[in-house]
């Protein structure tokens, strides 16, 4: 007797993108959730609180180094919330940057064996993120609640709305770098190498460690390799919400940029990905 398939899964069925497929797999991306956010800091000794301890610890390491010593820090307002709001956005990017062109070389074994929606797992690691992201703004909200009270330099205002859709356009911008990474990395397996110790550098050179306010008296090359880097903007947007236009500047050429390289970067990065997995297992 002949059989009726529900579903056929071949190869070529990885050369389209379906919403109504991976929203069926909506509960293997809640498990993997769960699985990354738990598995991280669960054989460790201070557990969950590596999750605020590591911003903590890189917020004093720049404030020390560029706030102090190098002098680039905001003039008329504390200092700690404008460095730990640059230090979390940045996290937020290159979290899933890194994570996300990890995908294929970390889930080699699981691709070869289980079909699924390959492009769940960038899915689930952006929910993860963002799940870190809302325990990490707990110490942030600290520190900035303290220093609103004590400093009245610091004005917040409407923009604060739009925070919410900042950290998407960080989280998509580092999603679609990863994404287009992690196809090279199927043939180049030498940019991983490269992908980690380039985004700690290029935190260096972004809004993180000094705002566009600082820049006037600053090299060109400086200016524009800052302004280049499209994290930069987001960054100053977000303190500007917060602290006022001694924290950030709104830069709108540098919005437009920012949430035009994201959705380019991500859009490019499904379409390599969803090109790339259906040959992925017979090129490693």
């Amino acid at each position: 007797m002949s059989q009726k398939w529900n579903e056929i899964i071949s190869s070529g069925n990885s050369k389209r993108i379906s919403i109504r497929e991976l929203w069926s797999y909506r509960d293997l991306v809640v498990l993997l959730v769960r699985r990354d956010f738990v598995k991280e800091f669960k054989q460790t000794i201070l557990g969950p609180l590596w999750f605020v301890i590591q911003p903590i610890f890189q917020t004093c390491i720049v404030l020390f180094m560029f706030g102090k010593i190098g002098g680039l820090g905001p003039q008329g307002i504390p200092q700690i919330s404008f460095y730990l709001g640059g230090v979390l956005m940045w996290n937020l990017f290159s979290e899933n940057l890194v994570k996300t062109s990890e995908t294929f070389r970390a889930n080699a074994n699981i691709f070869g064996k289980v079909y699924y929606p390959r492009l769940v797992m960038p899915i689930a690691q952006i929910l993860t993120s963002f799940l870190k992201l809302l325990v990490q703004l707990s110490i942030f909200f600290v520190a900035y609640f303290y220093e609103l009270y004590t400093s009245p330099a610091i004005e917040p205002n409407v923009g604060i709305l739009l925070v919410p859709v900042y950290f998407m356009v960080a989280a998509i911008l580092g999603t679609g770098l990863g994404l287009i990474i992690s196809s090279l990395t199927t043939k180049y397996w030498d940019l991983r190498f490269l992908v980690q110790f380039g985004v700690q550098l290029l935190m260096f050179v972004s809004t993180v460690t000094v705002s566009f306010s600082v820049l006037a008296d600053k090299p060109v090359w400086m200016q524009n390799a800052i302004v280049a880097n499209p994290v930069s903007s987001i960054i100053e947007a977000f303190r500007n919400a917060f602290l006022g236009p001694l924290g950030g500047e709104i830069y709108v050429p540098g919005l437009i940029y920012s949430c035009s390289f994201a959705l380019v970067s991500l859009i490019l990065g499904v379409i390599i990905f969803n090109r790339v997995e259906k040959n992925f297992m017979d090129t490693v």
